[in-house]
């Protein structure tokens, strides 16, 4: 029973009978000796084994192994639990992040759409005989005719989004 567990609980942690042995200060045939049941440790090391192994001396000895894999699921549930309440804050802070943006394009357009009625498109009223000013102009015009057509649209997105993210209770 001992060197089964021995050789069993070795391989759990990933270890190997030469890695053992550098832990325990000890060649590795005698970790193979009493994995194999050969020879059997005495009191001090059984002790040095059940630190190195990181496992009680009781379980080395013959208790059920299956509390120890018990405590491993229990342990295990508690850090994918700790895990999922990390991303669900994660997902929460991103979720708040792109609602106050979807507010900030709609208060964005919404100036934007306010400038451009104040000032009543002045380039009509400009002479367009200079060549610099009428690239201007057509440029203002392209924009002030682009931005009226694709700015609703974009705002009933961000409307949509801003509905879609706010904080439900």
């Amino acid at each position: 029973m001992l060197n089964e567990n021995i050789k069993a609980i070795r391989k759990s942690k990933g270890l190997s009978q030469q890695e053992l042995a550098v832990k325990l200060n000890v060649v590795r045939q005698t970790v193979s000796k009493w994995e194999q049941g050969l020879s059997v440790p005495d009191s001090d090391m059984l002790i040095s084994i059940s630190e190195a192994l990181e496992t009680p001396v009781s379980t080395l000895l013959g208790e059920n192994v299956i509390e120890s894999e018990a405590d491993d699921l229990k342990a295990i549930s508690a850090k994918l639990e700790v895990i999922n309440l990390q991303l669900a804050q994660k997902k929460n802070t991103g979720k708040r992040i792109l609602h106050w943006l979807l507010i900030s394009l709609c208060i964005v357009i919404i100036a934007i759409f306010a400038i451009l009625l104040a000032l009543e498109s002045p380039y009509l009223n400009w002479d367009y005989s200079d060549p610099e000013t009428a690239v201007l102009g057509v440029a203002f015009h392209s924009f002030e005719w682009l931005y009226v057509r694709a700015a609703p649209i974009i705002l009933i997105g961000a409307g949509i989004g801003i509905f879609l993210t706010r904080k439900k209770e």
